[in-house]
């Protein structure tokens, strides 16, 4: 089986920075990509920014220039700098990836999300 696992999920203020981190775990073969993806209340899932095991990234348009995804290959990580947060609008930040376990299973992966920002 491969687990996912979110962290960095807080408090911050308007303006603020957070940074968070998924590491995969479990009985990995490989992994092709991992990302980041988003759900606001009442809206549906979208994608915020993803990179493949060579370091080619994807963002969504409404966080360019504001998050940054990056990866340790060696860990399994994928982390995401987000800047300039509006805590007016929070979210669930859930941890995907793309990867083959050691028994042949392929699959995307989920991890269980994390609120950003926390309420307060």
């Amino acid at each position: 089986q491969v687990q996912l696992v979110e962290s960095g999920g807080g408090l911050v203020q308007a303006g603020g920075s957070l940074r968070l981190s998924c590491a995969a775990s479990g009985s990995i073969y490989s992994i092709n990509d991992m990302g980041w993806y988003r759900q606001a209340p009442g809206k549906q899932r979208e994608l915020v920014a993803t990179i493949t095991s060579t370091g080619s990234t994807n963002y969504a348009d409404s966080v360019k220039g504001r998050f940054t995804i990056s990866s340790d290959n060696a860990k399994n990580t994928v982390y995401l700098q987000m800047n300039s947060l509006n805590p007016e609008h929070p979210a669930v930040y859930s941890c995907n990836a793309d990867a083959r376990s050691s028994y042949g299973d392929d699959y995307y992966y989920w991890g269980p999300g994390t609120q950003v920002p926390v309420s307060s």
